[in-house]
């Protein structure tokens, strides 16, 4: 069975080095002989997570459109940034409004069921975004999303990516392969995938 993965960042600034660095994990997903769908939050644009305004209008389309690509694939995973030393905004509120979704055209529907993810981070600092790994990781496990232990951080992420979007570095290099392979074994394994 060829593994589905899906890829995406936890920032949609231009440039952003956790958008080179899913760029990346997509290349060796690719390699390792995954199915990789990159897609970005921006295209998923959502407000503020807010439970009058799911009481009025129920949850928005676009939550329940994201939920439908992470249960379309066997695993996915996410390359954060940091922001205080936790998850970006951006992020936590696409998590949070894709967990409130129950139904699917009055079917239920729960879209992290029985998915695996894999965790990267990447900053232009000394600690290359790790801090907020352990907040991101915390909350989808709340969500009942399985995370595989290999996790590549990129610090000083500005001198990182050489001119063609791939690491410099030898040790980079292993540690995303180590995460394709892991994330790609691990999601065979326990795939509950939904296809469209």
């Amino acid at each position: 069975m060829t593994a589905r993965i899906l890829v995406f960042a936890g920032s949609i600034r231009t440039g952003a080095f956790s958008g080179r660095t899913a760029d990346v994990a997509v290349k060796e997903l690719v390699l390792q002989g995954a199915e990789v769908t990159r897609i970005s939050l921006g295209d998923y644009s959502l407000p503020i997570m807010d439970e009058d305004l799911e009481a009025e209008k129920g949850v928005p389309e676009n939550a329940v459109k994201l939920g439908r690509q992470i249960a379309a694939h066997d695993g996915f995973l996410i390359a954060s940034p940091e922001y205080n030393s936790s998850i970006p905004p951006l992020l936590k509120n696409a998590i949070d409004w894709v967990s409130r979704v129950r139904k699917d055209g009055g079917r239920p529907f729960k879209p992290y069921a029985g998915k695996v993810a894999a965790l990267c981070s990447s900053s232009d600092g000394n600690f290359a975004g790790i801090r907020g790994l352990y907040h991101l990781r915390s909350v989808l496990m709340n969500c009942q999303v399985e995370i595989i232990t290999p996790q590549c951080s990129v610090a000083h992420a500005s001198e990182a990516f050489d001119e063609n979007g791939d690491f410099r570095e030898e040790r980079l290099r292993h540690a995303m392969e180590n995460v394709a392979r892991t994330l790609i074994e691990r999601a065979r394994m326990v795939s509950t995938r939904i296809d469209a």
